[in-house]
Parts: C-alpha cells; sequence; structure tokens
C-alpha cells in the first residue's frame, strides 16, 4: 500500500515541476509544444524508471566514495538508449528535443531520486517512485506545452483549432516563464486547499 502513495505523490503533492522545481531547464526549453513535452516526459520517464531499478539493485555493491560517479553511468546508459531508439523511431522528435536528450543525464529530478530514493529503497519501491515522478514530470511538461502551444500557435498536439495566427510570445521563452509562473501559483493554491 505504501508504494502506491510513493506513485500518486508525483502528480500534486511532490510533482517535480510544480512543487519541487526540478528539471526546470529542459521544462522551459523544450515545452514549446504538447508534442515535445510529452516526448521529453516519456523519455525522462523511462531513464528514472530504469535507473531506479538498477540503482537498487546495486546499491549494496557500489562503494561511498564513488557512489554518484557510478548513478551518472547507470543513468547514461538508459540515456544512451532512449537517444538511440528515438533517433531510430521518432527522428522528428529526436531533432525537436536536440541537445535536452542527452542533458538527462544530469537532470537533478533523475539524479536526485537515484541519490535520495533508490539508494536507500527496494526494487519494487523504487520502481513504483520512478513511474510515479517520471509520469508526473510527463503531466508537467505535457501541460505546459499544451497551453503554450494552444495560445501561441492556436493548436494542440499540432491540431490547429484557431485559424490565423495566435500570441506567438507563449511560443517564445518569455511564455515559458509566464506559463510556469502562473501553473506553480496554481499547483500552491491546490495544495493549500487540499
Amino acid at each position: 500500500m505504501n508504494q502506491w502513495v510513493n506513485f500518486t505523490k508525483g502528480f500534486i503533492k511532490e510533482n517535480p515541476v510544480f512543487t519541487l522545481l526540478l528539471g526546470l531547464c529542459p521544462t522551459l526549453a523544450v515545452t514549446s509544444s504538447a508534442f515535445n513535452g510529452f516526448g521529453m516526459g516519456i523519455a525522462t520517464t523511462f531513464v528514472l524508471m530504469c535507473s531506479n531499478m538498477v540503482v537498487s539493485l546495486v546499491k549494496n555493491y557500489i562503494p561511498n566514495k564513488v557512489r554518484i560517479p557510478s548513478f551518472i553511468v547507470i543513468i547514461a546508459s538508459f540515456v544512451t538508449i532512449v537517444e538511440l531508439v528515438m533517433q531510430a523511431y521518432a527522428p522528428s522528435l529526436f531533432k525537436a528535443l536536440g541537445i535536452f536528450i542527452p542533458l538527462i543525464v544530469v537532470n537533478c529530478l533523475v539524479l536526485g531520486r537515484a541519490e535520495g530514493f533508490a539508494s536507500k529503497q527496494s526494487f519494487l519501491s523504487s520502481l513504483i517512485d520512478g513511474l510515479g515522478m517520471g509520469l508526473g514530470f510527463t503531466f508537467a511538461l505535457t501541460l505546459l506545452g499544451s497551453i503554450r502551444e494552444m495560445l501561441g500557435a492556436g493548436s494542440i498536439f499540432g491540431f490547429k483549432f484557431i485559424p490565423g495566427d495566435a500570441i506567438l510570445v507563449f511560443i517564445l521563452q518569455p511564455g515559458a516563464f509566464i506559463v510556469l509562473g502562473y501553473l506553480i501559483a496554481m499547483f500552491n493554491r491546490l495544495k493549500k486547499s487540499a
């Protein structure tokens, strides 16, 4: 039962983007569309789940002096898998996300969960935590990308529903900060009322 609490906390109570403010660099950079946000979220979720599982399995065999470098090597292995698969099967998404795919290796969300949770918990708890936090991150990026795409391009997931031009600033970097600020305020209000 306790594992399911770990699964759900990544959505509102400890949402990586809106509550913990982790992984903001890719959050602000790649969420110009819902599709980009969703793609980056799924890639990060895969890396988070797999690295959490492996770290929980090998935690007793890694000396304390090389713990963080070992975690980075584990994470980098899964990032390489994601990068190669995305390059082969989703080249347009791979091109849109660009440098932010390899930067998943140093995403503070992934490394923080490996160090702060998976290195101290069981395999199943680490898997569920990785899935919950990853889906919370995916939810945040997709929501942010959807709002920016709707306001900035008049479309969602590439489907145009407003003819003509929309408010271009929301597709640009200032729009990411504006929308993220409002979403953080909304999540803080939801947490206080809950």
